[in-house]
């Protein structure tokens, strides 16, 4: 993206800083743009008449959210709430709407993210819908394979949210995913410390 269109976009933004717990946007609340998480940790989610929480994703530094419903122009269907004290960029829709009529390549980076995002969404739903809930778990352990290994075939991370919301986003009750965790321990594969997680063997775990 060229630094005029980088400059333009920066003037219709603004920084927003959300205090652990605060609602960034409620179902039915109207959008005029969309997030970029410069710090901290936001969940989506959704609540049901009987007051269950079912959590849709979570994003992290450098991921965005409320960009399809700002397309849409309609309310927005999720909640969003920080899960830890955060830092927000929120990108105006008319800076990203006179953007796109100025620049392609910036569209198509839009709509790139907008792909990424169905594509995550699509393999979520497969996984609720075709694997078991310990499937669904090792699935969600396995996609930190990228990240920095401590020792060969080895890996280590921090879960990003407590175990309830993790559960919630896997469709899993905090029961089941804690006897899950408790029996991936006891079999070997992976030793938990608090939201600290060690896979002992990637390739032992892969084919569990």
């Amino acid at each position: 993206m060229q630094t005029e269109g980088i400059q333009r976009i920066t003037l219709g933004s603004r920084l927003v800083r959300m205090a652990r717990g605060e609602t960034v946007f409620h179902n039915g609340d109207i959008s005029d743009g969309f997030y970029i998480v410069v710090h901290g940790q936001i969940k989506l989610a959704f609540t049901s008449h009987q007051g269950m929480e079912k959590v849709v994703q979570l994003f992290e530094p450098g991921s965005s959210f409320g960009e399809a419903t700002m397309f849409l122009e309609k309310p927005y269907l999720l909640s969003s709430q920080a899960l830890v004290d955060s830092v927000l960029l929120h990108v105006g829709k008319a800076a990203v709407f006179n953007e796109i009529e100025r620049n392609p390549e910036f569209a198509r980076r839009m709509l790139a993210g907008l792909s990424m995002r169905l594509h995550t969404l699509v393999r979520d739903v497969e996984a609720y819908s075709l694997h078991s809930c310990t499937q669904r778990v090792i699935g969600y352990l396995l996609r930190k394979e990228q990240e920095h290994c401590l020792e060969k075939n080895s890996l280590h991370f921090q879960f990003p949210a407590n175990k309830m919301t993790i559960a919630s986003l896997l469709n899993i009750s905090p029961e089941t995913f804690s006897r899950i965790l408790h029996d991936l321990s006891a079999d070997g594969l992976i030793r938990m410390e608090g939201k600290c997680v060690t896979i002992l063997d990637i390739e032992r775990l892969r084919a569990y």
